[in-house]
């Protein structure tokens, strides 16, 4: 602004033939462009060649169009998880840290609490018969796909799922939550959240909890102890369908989770809710899946808030 006043804005993702418009925005010195989770898409100095119907495009990323656009700004980035990846790396893009406020910093500060690990080793156990439950589930969950369709489906899937959802692996994982959650209230009252690696693995895990204890079940959205918290549609299988919700229903969960006095205790996700979602009344997370990363990172600090 001329008169030297700040604009606040929101910065696009426009695809490329729309930057490509605007080559340059502006050349001014005095913009400052700030990044919030800079870790996610602040890369992409390098192209890639994308196939466009008959043709290919070289495409870059959004570290590319701004500063093509803005050539003379200073970026400033903030992140809780800076990344070092071949492809991307969030220091190369934005040069040297200004500050830093580390994990440690936070729990001497007392902003968060220390957080806690224990490992769990389930067995598993495989058999033909197993193999062949696999296949049938599969089958029943693409009944109008295409043989190659169903074929890519079940070398994508049947070697994870055959291991995870395996009903005697889930039974032993169910009881072992169970118990544990248990005690934990004993020790410290307070929620928790199960991280599944598939819908299918979720929903699972569910009826294998809600065996073990029927009292924690309810169809209701504002009762019951236990809920399983995920996208969905039309065209789940039928046991999906009792876990199916919309946004705003979602929004009722998510206050129920967060209020220590609502009956709802444990939440089972795939992805729903491991960023960004703050319930301090969090304490314990079950992860039964792959993480690593800034993924790791995010979804971990679910259960380091401040309570009682």
């Amino acid at each position: 602004v001329s008169g030297g006043g700040i604009i606040f804005t929101t910065i696009q993702k426009f695809s490329p033939a729309e930057w490509n418009v605007f080559d340059m925005l502006s050349d001014r010195t005095n913009i400052v462009v700030v990044a919030d989770e800079a870790h996610r898409s602040q890369y992409g100095f390098s192209g890639r060649l994308v196939a466009k119907d008959d043709t290919s495009e070289i495409r870059y990323g959004n570290a590319k169009y701004l500063r093509d656009a803005l050539p003379h700004a200073s970026f400033i980035w903030f992140t809780g998880t800076p990344i070092e990846k071949e492809d991307k790396d969030t220091q190369k893009v934005f040069w040297e840290y200004i500050d830093i406020y580390d994990i440690k910093q936070a729990v001497d500060d007392g902003a968060t609490v220390p957080l806690s690990y224990e490992s769990r080793l389930i067995k598993i156990r495989m058999n033909e018969q197993a193999i062949a439950q696999i296949d049938e589930a599969i089958d029943e969950e693409l009944p109008d796909a295409t043989v190659e369709q169903i074929d890519y489906a079940k070398k994508k899937n049947a070697q994870i799922d055959a291991i995870v959802w395996h009903p005697e692996r889930l039974a032993d994982v169910a009881r072992d939550i169970v118990s544990h959650f248990e005690a934990r209230q004993e020790t410290f009252e307070g929620k928790a959240m199960i991280v599944c690696m598939t819908r299918n693995i979720a929903v699972k895990l569910y009826a294998q909890i809600i065996a073990l204890r029927p009292d924690w079940h309810s169809d209701a959205l504002d009762d019951g102890q236990i809920k399983v918290v995920m996208t969905s549609s039309s065209d789940d299988p039928a046991d999906f369908q009792a876990h199916a919700t919309t946004k705003d229903q979602r929004k009722i969960l998510a206050l129920r989770l967060k209020d220590p006095k609502n009956s709802l205790k444990l939440v089972i996700v795939r992805d729903m809710w491991l960023t960004g979602f703050d319930a301090p009344c969090l304490h314990t997370m079950y992860v039964d899946k792959k993480m690593q990363g800034a993924n790791l990172m995010q979804a971990i600090a679910r259960v380091n808030r401040v309570y009682k």
